[in-house]
């Protein structure tokens, strides 16, 4: 591990000591690598994944050829924002992973805000 994963580590535990989800409101973590972006939103206090969705996934990928990365990140906010519709949950906490809230993770936030959820 480099040292800036190593400080974006460092950051992501910062956050997480002031951020858990609940059943009521869970958490929407991010993670951005340099060609995906994964999100999926937990419920820390039962411990499950609620709902998920990636740059990898079919209905995502079916639009990745010409897509710009920030384009792709706004369709995984919306997908992963109408999975949590269809389960049920209407609020999330946004776990930005250590991240800036920049660039990708900005548009997979604006993405799900689209897709109806609400943080």
């Amino acid at each position: 591990m480099g040292q800036r994963d190593e400080a974006r580590e460092r950051r992501h535990e910062r956050i997480r000591r002031t951020l858990q989800g609940t059943a009521v409101r869970p958490r929407l973590a991010v993670f951005r690598s340099a060609k995906h972006i994964y999100a999926q939103v937990v419920d820390d206090a039962a411990g499950k994944t609620l709902a998920h969705a990636s740059s990898c996934e079919k209905e995502v990928r079916a639009m990745r050829p010409g897509a710009k990365k920030r384009d792709v990140s706004t369709a995984v906010g919306k997908l992963v924002a109408k999975r949590c519709l269809e389960k049920g949950v209407k609020a999330v906490a946004f776990d930005r992973g250590g991240y800036r809230y920049h660039g990708r993770v900005a548009a997979l936030a604006k993405g799900a805000r689209e897709g109806g959820l609400q943080f």
